[in-house]
Parts: structure tokens; C-alpha cells; sequence
């Protein structure tokens, strides 16, 4: 799909975001909640001007940054190999935030769920495709793996993205199993993709080692 389509599917979600917003302001209490803790419970309020807006706000500031910086990249040569994994990630990123947006709006509208369940698949695939993008992507200075020894190696880059994209992919599989498990769901969700991201980079000083040997 051309880059400039998924710009502008990321550009009407924002729009709708806003739209959403503004079309519910009044129906809205004047304190939103704004924050769920593990167990999904409300520990966080906001006002509803500040609650509705500010995602839709940060989603157009991320669109544009995500949008611009790659054309900064020294190796932007090399973004432009795996261009259409990149933005359909930002697409995915904008779908994500919108997503959440909704689940606020409807909670705050009297209907009640479990939030932590409803979160997970978002989190299951947003990390999944990570994994992909992460396999897809070549050495550059702003997606990715970035370490001293991805960056000084293309093998260690290469070799160190193909396995944090299959750690990735499991860490989004092992989340889904916090759809049956309310209390440790957010650990089921957090942890494996924060070990994973540990490992991963200490796996690409290991690599580079091996290599310089």
C-alpha cells in the first residue's frame, strides 16, 4: 500500500478522534477517568476538556514525528527497504491510541468492562507486529534495536532484529493468556516483552564479540 494512503487512513483516525470528542463533550462528566491500575481499577481523573483531547492531541504530534524523522536518518536508504512495514506500524500506533480513546469514552459513559481485558488484544498485536518490523528492518539510527553493536555492525543488526522479531511474536502470544487471567494479566503483558527487550540487547554485545573474534 503507498506511504501517502497510510497517511491519510492515520490522518482520518485522528480526525475521527476528534470528532468523537467534540460531538460528546457534553455528555461527558465534568471528571473523566483517566487511569486504570493492574486489576483495571480507576485510580486516575482528569477534566473532560483535557481527558477528550489529549490523546487525539499526542496522536497527531506522534503521526508527525514518526512521519519526519526517518528523513533525518543518515541511513535513510535503508528505511526505504522496509518503508511499508515502518508506516504501516505508524498506522497501527495511531489505530492503538485510538483505540484506548474508546475504551475511555465508553467506560466513562456508564458502560462497564473489564479494562485489562480489553487491552490485551490491542497489546497482543501491536507487540506482534513489532516482531515483524523488527525482522523487517534494516541498520538505521531510528527504528529498531538501537546499541552501540547493532549500529557498529550490520551482521550484529541483522542477526540481533531477526531473533527480538520472534521474541516479540511470543511475548505477544504469551499475553493473550491474560484474557483469562484478570489479576495477572498486565504482568503477562508487561513481562515477557520487557525480558524479552533486556535479553535482546544483551544478546547483540554477545553477538558483536563473537564477530570481532
Amino acid at each position: 500500500m503507498n506511504k501517502k494512503i497510510y497517511l491519510i487512513l492515520s490522518l482520518l483516525i485522528i480526525l475521527a478522534s476528534f470528532l468523537v470528542g467534540y460531538f460528546l463533550y457534553p455528555q461527558m462528566p465534568d471528571r473523566m477517568a483517566s487511569h486504570w491500575n493492574g486489576l483495571g481499577q480507576v485510580d486516575g481523573y482528569m477534566s473532560k476538556a483535557l481527558a477528550l483531547f489529549i490523546m487525539p492531541v499526542l496522536s497527531l504530534i506522534m503521526l508527525f514525528g514518526m512521519v519526519f524523522i526517518p528523513k533525518l536518518d543518515p541511513l535513510k536508504k535503508n528505511v526505504k527497504k522496509f518503508e511499508e512495514y515502518y508506516h504501516g506500524f505508524m498506522l497501527g500506533m495511531v489505530a492503538f491510541l485510538f483505540y484506548i480513546y474508546l475504551l475511555s469514552i465508553f467506560w466513562n459513559l456508564g458502560i462497564k468492562f473489564s479494562m485489562i481485558r480489553s487491552l490485551v488484544p490491542a497489546f497482543a498485536i501491536l507487540f506482534f507486529y513489532c516482531g515483524v518490523l523488527m525482522e523487517k528492518a534494516k541498520q538505521n539510527w531510528f527504528i529498531g534495536i538501537k546499541t552501540a553493536w547493532t549500529l557498529s555492525n550490520e551482521e550484529v543488526w541483522d542477526k540481533t532484529h531477526k531473533l527480538g522479531g520472534k521474541l516479540f511474536k511470543l511475548s505477544a502470544v504469551i499475553s493473550l493468556i491474560g484474557l483469562f487471567f484478570d489479576r495477572i494479566a498486565i504482568w503477562l503483558t508487561i513481562g515477557p516483552i520487557t525480558l524479552s527487550s533486556i535479553f535482546i540487547i544483551i544478546y547483540s554485545y554477545f553477538v558483536y564479540r563473537k564477530i570481532k573474534k
